[in-house]
């Protein structure tokens, strides 16, 4: 069972490994999470500069940060759901900056691999309905990403 991930570099800095590590860390929670194989995902790595004219134009926050997600599953409104037997489902677009997630590793102690699986299973998981904006939320969340990176084999160094 997998799920379809469109992967762009526009940084032109990560390596075939990180990409593929992230395609793994996602794949597995996707398997964990029960998500349907076929769906659909985009993960799209950037400059700082870049997700804070993101987190500014969407969320009117003017910094750069480390993960934003758009979950397309989120209905808004004037929206119009659009329902098919055969379209896959498609959950959104995962934001990553390259460079937080370097100056990350560095800050927390641990590799680089670790903070991008961090990063990306974070963003998977915004796709899929979690969040962390009252504190049970926030402890849901993070103790779902906590089991799916040890079990995955990414832990804290």
């Amino acid at each position: 069972m997998t799920i379809e991930i469109d992967f762009l570099d526009e940084t032109n800095e990560v390596s075939e490994a990180a990409v593929e590590l992230v395609g793994k860390v996602i794949q597995f929670a996707a398997r964990k999470e029960g998500i349907e194989a076929g769906s659909e995902l985009s993960v799209t790595f950037v400059s700082n500069e870049r997700i804070r004219e993101i987190n500014f134009e969407y969320r009117d926050k003017d910094y750069a940060t480390d993960v934003i997600s758009f979950a397309l599953e989120e209905m808004g409104e004037d929206e119009v759901e659009i329902v098919g037997d055969n379209l896959p489902r498609v959950l959104g677009d995962i934001i990553i900056s390259i460079e937080k997630t370097k100056e990350q590793a560095m800050e927390y102690g641990h590799s680089f691999d670790r903070e991008l699986g961090f990063l990306a299973l974070h963003g998977f998981l915004h796709l899929l309905g979690y969040d962390h904006m009252n504190e049970a939320d926030e402890k849901e969340m993070f103790s779902r990403q906590t089991d799916i990176l040890e079990a995955y084999g990414l832990k804290r160094d």
